[in-house]
C-alpha cells in the first residue's frame, strides 16, 4: 500500500516562507513526476509545480520565481519551498506522485492529504 504523507503547513505572514515536504511510503517499485496542486477557499484545485524524475521542473506562473520544487530520491521525497508568500496562496496544498507500486502493477496516480497553508496578518 502507498502513501503520501505531507507536512510543513501553517499560518504564516505575507512575504513569509513555508517548507512543504511529502514523504511517499509503502511499496514503490518506481517513483516518476511528483507535483504540487492546491485549492483555494471556494475554488478548483490547480497545478502549483511538478517535476520530473530527471529533475525537469514546471511551475504556475502565479508561483514562479518565488516558490521551489525539488525532490529527494533517495528518500522518496518531494519538497515545496515557498517564499514572498502572498495571501492569495492560502490553500489546502496537496502532494501527488505517480508511482509503480510493482513490476506487474501499472502506473497509477497517487494523492496526500493535504495540509492547510494560510498567508495572512
Amino acid at each position: 500500500q502507498v502513501q503520501l504523507v505531507e507536512s510543513g503547513g501553517g499560518l504564516v505572514q505575507p512575504g513569509g516562507s513555508l517548507r512543504l515536504s511529502c514523504a511517499a511510503s509503502g511499496s514503490i517499485f518506481s517513483l516518476n513526476d511528483m507535483g504540487w496542486y492546491r485549492q483555494p477557499p471556494g475554488k478548483e484545485r490547480e497545478l502549483v509545480a511538478t517535476i520530473t524524475s530527471g529533475d525537469t521542473t514546471n511551475y504556475a506562473d502565479s508561483v514562479k520565481g518565488r516558490f521551489t520544487i525539488a525532490r529527494d530520491n533517495a528518500k522518496n521525497t518531494v519538497y515545496l519551498q515557498m517564499n514572498s508568500l502572498k495571501p492569495e496562496d492560502t490553500a489546502v496544498y496537496y502532494c501527488n506522485a505517480n508511482i509503480q507500486a510493482t513490476f506487474f502493477r501499472n502506473r497509477r496516480d497517487y494523492w496526500g492529504q493535504g495540509t492547510q497553508v494560510t498567508v495572512s496578518s
